[in-house]
């Protein structure tokens, strides 16, 4: 006999009777329960941890899950499924809460693949506002992920595990020094070790859209800490099944929580797409009794990135130093971008300064060259010499004339 069937039929805490497993994720099992007291149908989440966890990170995690249990038992909203009681028997806590005939988003996806847009923005827009009412009482889920999500035969959306928030995605190191949660859906700011906050909340919201469109999560690697990496310094991939819903999941997935889409936004963007869109065709797809066929790598990966992984400070503190060099790299790339980017704007610029200033005048065209005369030139020397020789002639002349007289007339 397992031990699901020996549980069956077990009397929790004097009150609940436990009849069969509904579900069954990576830290408890769901039972459908009858309340003894109310004669109603109840659903019991009975709190396990893994074996990987301490002593005293489970006494850590029992506390907080009690403590969360009771705060999000005050919470009261349609698209959040209430928290009735929380009862301690085993050393572990059980809690006790609304049941609603439903499958998780989970498992619609690892049965039917991306799911129809307009199918997966009216589930948005209730898991959405069940989160806005929860932010307002003072409660971050801090585990928003497809397996969190549960969706009725109508098709309407509701957040679960409010309870166990803390036990499943606490993004807070406890006093060892670990954090447990899902990495393919916590939000940048919680794989630093930051205290999560509602925009936490939205970053999951956004990657728990993106794995219910395409199939397959944002950010899923074969290790954790990949995966965490991922998270913090990769962009998902593109999206195509998205339609409209594309700049609304992008947002939410912004690392930047004071960028990131806020809740206001988030809704008039689903209430925008759906606004005059047809409804989709047989949503949701009836259960079967039939086994489930094969699942695909996608639907696998899905499975895969829903898993609660443990992960040491040793690890956080190594993701922020590689983060931290990443940041570095990509910033000395981004400058160098864009100082060729500059260059080619300025070439660009220069170039079309060129193309518009005037052209140059034509100048008329070159007539054949002429062969050069060879000009005459004026030498001094061609008339000194002559008028020097021709005085020295007339010297000689005046001379001879000159003593040929005296002789004749006896002048000497």
């Amino acid at each position: 006999m397992s031990a699901d069937a020996e549980r069956a039929g077990r009397l929790l805490g004097g009150r609940y009777d436990l009849t069969s497993v509904i579900a069954r994720g990576g830290m408890g099992v769901v039972w459908e329960a009858t309340d003894r007291v109310l004669d109603r149908p109840v659903a019991v989440k009975e709190v396990t941890y893994p074996v990987h966890v301490t002593e005293h990170e489970r006494e850590v995690l029992r506390e907080r899950t009690l403590r969360e249990g009771r705060n999000a038992a005050s919470l009261d909203h349609p698209h959040v499924t209430t928290v009735f009681d929380v009862v301690e028997e085993d050393g572990r806590p059980w809690l006790v809460m609304e049941h609603i005939p439903s499958r998780s988003l989970q498992q619609l996806v690892e049965e039917t693949g991306p799911l129809p847009w307009q199918a997966v923005a009216r589930i948005g827009l209730d898991v959405l506002d069940g989160l806005v009412a929860a932010h307002r009482a003072g409660i971050v889920h801090r585990d928003v992920k497809p397996g969190n999500v549960l969706v009725d035969t109508a098709g309407r959306g509701y957040l679960t595990d409010f309870g166990i928030a803390t036990a499943t995605g606490d993004s807070s190191l406890t006093t060892t020094g670990t954090m447990i949660g899902s990495p393919s859906y916590m939000s940048p700011e919680r794989a630093h070790g930051e205290q999560p906050g509602p925009p936490s909340d939205l970053w999951s919201l956004g990657a728990t859209l993106y794995t219910a469109l395409e199939g397959r999560p944002a950010f899923a690697k074969d290790e954790p800490m990949a995966t965490l990496m991922a998270v913090v310094s990769e962009h998902p991939p593109p999206m195509l099944h998205a339609g409209p819903l594309e700049p609304l999941v992008r947002g939410l997935l912004t690392k930047d929580p004071a960028l990131r889409t806020t809740p206001g936004q988030a809704r008039t963007e689903l209430q925008s797409a759906l606004s005059g869109a047809p409804a989709a065709q047989a949503w949701p797809p009836p259960q079967s009794s039939a086994p489930p066929p094969t699942r695909s790598a996608d639907a696998a990966a899905a499975a895969g990135g829903d898993q609660v992984e443990r992960i040491s400070a040793e690890d956080l503190k190594a993701l922020a130093l590689g983060s931290a060099a990443l940041i570095g790299s990509v910033a000395r790339d981004a400058a160098d971008q864009a100082r060729h980017l500059a260059d080619k704007r300025r070439a660009r610029r220069a170039d079309r300064a060129d193309r518009a200033a005037p052209p140059p005048p034509r100048r008329p065209a070159a007539t054949p060259a002429r062969p050069a005369r060879r000009r005459f030139r004026f030498r001094r020397r061609w008339v000194v010499v002559p008028v020097v020789v021709l005085l020295l002639a007339l010297s000689i002349v005046v001379i001879g004339v000159v003593a040929l007289l005296g002789s004749a007339f006896g002048w000497f």
